[in-house]
Protein backbone atom coordinates (compact mmCIF):
# COMPACT_ATOMS: atom_id res chain seq x y z
CA UNK A 1 0.00 0.00 0.00
CA UNK A 2 1.24 3.49 -0.83
CA UNK A 3 1.63 5.98 2.01
CA UNK A 4 2.67 9.61 1.76
CA UNK A 5 4.43 11.38 4.60
CA UNK A 6 3.71 15.12 4.65
CA UNK A 7 6.51 16.93 6.46
CA UNK A 8 5.48 20.01 8.47
CA UNK A 9 7.80 22.34 10.32
CA UNK A 10 8.14 25.94 11.47
CA UNK A 11 9.89 27.67 8.57
CA UNK A 12 11.28 30.37 10.86
CA UNK A 13 13.66 27.76 12.31
CA UNK A 14 15.57 27.68 9.01
CA UNK A 15 16.60 31.32 9.43
CA UNK A 16 18.83 30.32 12.36
CA UNK A 17 20.50 27.34 10.69
CA UNK A 18 24.22 27.51 9.98
CA UNK A 19 25.99 25.93 7.01
CA UNK A 20 26.95 23.09 9.36
CA UNK A 21 23.31 22.65 10.38
CA UNK A 22 22.26 22.44 6.71
CA UNK A 23 25.02 19.93 5.96
CA UNK A 24 23.96 17.77 8.91
CA UNK A 25 20.31 17.93 7.80
CA UNK A 26 21.20 16.94 4.22
CA UNK A 27 23.28 14.08 5.56
CA UNK A 28 20.44 12.84 7.81
CA UNK A 29 17.90 12.97 4.98
CA UNK A 30 20.37 11.32 2.60
CA UNK A 31 20.81 8.43 5.03
CA UNK A 32 17.04 8.15 5.46
CA UNK A 33 16.50 8.05 1.69
CA UNK A 34 19.24 5.42 1.40
CA UNK A 35 17.55 3.28 4.06
CA UNK A 36 14.18 3.54 2.28
CA UNK A 37 15.80 2.60 -1.03
CA UNK A 38 17.71 -0.30 0.49
CA UNK A 39 14.48 -1.64 2.01
CA UNK A 40 12.80 -1.41 -1.40
CA UNK A 41 9.97 0.83 -0.15
CA UNK A 42 11.03 4.21 -1.59
CA UNK A 43 8.80 5.76 -4.26
CA UNK A 44 9.51 9.50 -4.31
CA UNK A 45 10.46 12.56 -2.26
CA UNK A 46 10.81 16.29 -2.72
CA UNK A 47 11.49 19.45 -0.74
CA UNK A 48 9.16 22.32 -1.47
CA UNK A 49 9.78 26.05 -1.68
CA UNK A 50 8.54 27.96 1.40
CA UNK A 51 4.78 28.34 1.86
CA UNK A 52 4.94 32.09 1.27
CA UNK A 53 5.80 31.32 -2.38
CA UNK A 54 2.67 29.19 -2.82
CA UNK A 55 -0.45 30.05 -4.78
CA UNK A 56 -3.80 28.60 -3.73
CA UNK A 57 -6.81 28.29 -6.05
CA UNK A 58 -10.41 27.31 -5.41
CA UNK A 59 -13.56 27.09 -7.49
CA UNK A 60 -15.74 26.36 -4.44
CA UNK A 61 -19.10 28.07 -4.70
CA UNK A 62 -18.63 28.41 -8.47
CA UNK A 63 -16.28 31.36 -8.13
CA UNK A 64 -12.60 31.22 -9.01
CA UNK A 65 -10.43 32.63 -6.25
CA UNK A 66 -6.64 32.73 -6.40
CA UNK A 67 -4.67 33.57 -3.27
CA UNK A 68 -0.96 34.17 -2.87
CA UNK A 69 0.49 31.99 -0.14
CA UNK A 70 -0.89 28.97 1.68
CA UNK A 71 -4.59 28.47 2.40
CA UNK A 72 -4.18 28.56 6.18
CA UNK A 73 -2.09 30.94 8.22
CA UNK A 74 -0.04 28.78 10.55
CA UNK A 75 3.48 28.58 11.92
CA UNK A 76 3.97 25.03 10.68
CA UNK A 77 3.82 24.63 6.93
CA UNK A 78 4.23 21.79 4.47
CA UNK A 79 7.88 21.59 3.51
CA UNK A 80 8.16 18.31 1.64
CA UNK A 81 6.98 14.76 1.33
CA UNK A 82 8.00 11.14 1.02
CA UNK A 83 5.96 8.48 -0.78
CA UNK A 84 6.62 4.87 0.19
CA UNK A 85 5.12 1.46 -0.51
CA UNK A 86 4.69 -0.78 2.55
CA UNK A 87 2.26 -3.45 3.71
CA UNK A 88 0.27 -1.47 6.30
CA UNK A 89 0.04 1.55 8.58
CA UNK A 90 2.22 -0.08 11.24
CA UNK A 91 5.08 -0.33 8.74
CA UNK A 92 4.46 3.25 7.60
CA UNK A 93 4.64 4.43 11.22
CA UNK A 94 7.98 2.68 11.69
CA UNK A 95 9.40 4.52 8.67
CA UNK A 96 7.85 7.84 9.75
CA UNK A 97 9.54 7.53 13.16
CA UNK A 98 12.89 7.30 11.35
CA UNK A 99 12.27 10.43 9.24
CA UNK A 100 14.59 13.27 10.32
CA UNK A 101 11.71 15.77 10.13
CA UNK A 102 9.96 14.12 13.07
CA UNK A 103 12.64 15.59 15.38
CA UNK A 104 11.78 19.23 14.66
CA UNK A 105 8.29 19.13 13.15
CA UNK A 106 5.45 16.76 12.41
CA UNK A 107 5.03 13.95 9.89
CA UNK A 108 1.46 13.41 8.73
CA UNK A 109 0.87 9.93 7.29
CA UNK A 110 -1.81 9.36 4.68
CA UNK A 111 -2.67 6.20 2.79
CA UNK A 112 -3.24 6.51 -0.93
CA UNK A 113 -6.92 6.62 -1.80
CA UNK A 114 -6.13 4.86 -5.07
CA UNK A 115 -5.24 1.68 -3.17
CA UNK A 116 -8.83 1.40 -1.95
CA UNK A 117 -10.53 2.05 -5.30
Amino acid sequence: MRYTFLLYSDASMAAHMTQEDWAASKKAFGAYIGALQEAGVFIDTDWLHPADTATTITLAGGEKRVQDGPFAETRETLGGFFAINVENLDEALKWAERCPAVHYGKVEIRASAMDSV
